[in-house]
C-alpha cells in the first residue's frame, strides 16, 4: 500500500479518539511532502539535528514533535519552531527547555516521559521522582514551558497483558496528578501519549490521546543512510 493509503487507513481507526502523530525519523522529504497533501499536520523525528533541517524546508503549518531523547546542548535549535516534546525525562532538561523558549518568547508544551517498561535501557521518570519535581520550588519557576500530559514506551513483548498494565498505570499516574490537583493551573495534563505501530490499539483502550506510528506507514527504515 502507499503512504497515503497507509495514512487514511490509521486515521480512519485512531481519530478523533486519539491524535496520530506520523513518526517520519529517517525519511526523505518527499516522503513526507506526500503525507503531507493527504492532511497529515503532526510529524515526529528522533534527531534534533534531521527535524530542524526538514522544518527549514517543508510547509510551515506542519505541528513538530520530538520524540527521540532529547540532548540539552541541542534544544536551542529546535526551540524556535518545535511543537510538541515528548521526551522530558529530567529536571535539567526541563530547566534548558524553559530557558530556550524564554530566549525565543515562546511557551514550548511538553510532555513528561514517564519509565512504565521493564527494561532499563528507556527513559523517564519513576512516579517518586515525577512527584518530587512537580512539587519543587523549581518546577514552579519555570514559566515558558508548559506541561500538557504524559508519554511512556511499553516493554517490547508478545505480552499483550503487561503492555497493557504498563499503559494502565500511566493512565492512572496521570488521573492520580489532575484529581489531587499535583500540577499548578498553568499546566493542563489532558494528553497521554503512548502507543506505537504495534500496540496503540491497547494503548487505546487505555486512555491514550496520542500515538505514534512509523514503519507502518512510511515503511521500513535504512538506517545506513
Amino acid at each position: 500500500m502507499s503512504i497515503k493509503d497507509n495514512l487514511l487507513r490509521f486515521r480512519e481507526s485512531i481519530e478523533p479518539k486519539a491524535l496520530l502523530v506520523a513518526v517520519s525519523k529517517t525519511k526523505p522529504m518527499s516522503d513526507l511532502q506526500v503525507a503531507y497533501e493527504a492532511g497529515q499536520r503532526h510529524f515526529g523525528e528522533n534527531k534534533i539535528q534531521e527535524m530542524t533541517e526538514k522544518w527549514e524546508t517543508l510547509p510551515k503549518d506542519i505541528h513538530w514533535h520530538m520524540i527521540g531523547h532529547t540532548q540539552r546542548n541541542k534544544v536551542k535549535y529546535m526551540a524556535p519552531y518545535v511543537h510538541l516534546i515528548h521526551s522530558v525525562d529530567s529536571p535539567r532538561l526541563l530547566k534548558e527547555i524553559n530557558k530556550q523558549a524564554l530566549n525565543n518568547n515562546r511557551v514550548i508544551d511538553c510532555l513528561l516521559q514517564i519509565h512504565i517498561a521493564t527494561e532499563e535501557t528507556k527513559f523517564g521518570f519513576d512516579q517518586e521522582e515525577l512527584l518530587e519535581l512537580l512539587s519543587s520550588d523549581e518546577f514552579a519557576t519555570h514559566k515558558n514551558v508548559r506541561i500538557t500530559g504524559l508519554m511512556g514506551m511499553a516493554t517490547f513483548t508478545d505480552d499483550q497483558e503487561q503492555v497493557r498494565k504498563e499503559f494502565s498505570s500511566l493512565k492512572t499516574l496521570l488521573d492520580h496528578i489532575n484529581h489531587n490537583n499535583l500540577i499548578n493551573d498553568s499546566h493542563e495534563l489532558k494528553t497521554l501519549s503512548m502507543g506505537m505501530t504495534g500496540d496503540y490499539e491497547i494503548a487505546m483502550k487505555e486512555g491514550s490521546t496520542m500515538v505514534r506510528i512509523g514503519s507502518a506507514i512510511f515503511g521500513s527504515r535504512d538506517y545506513n543512510v
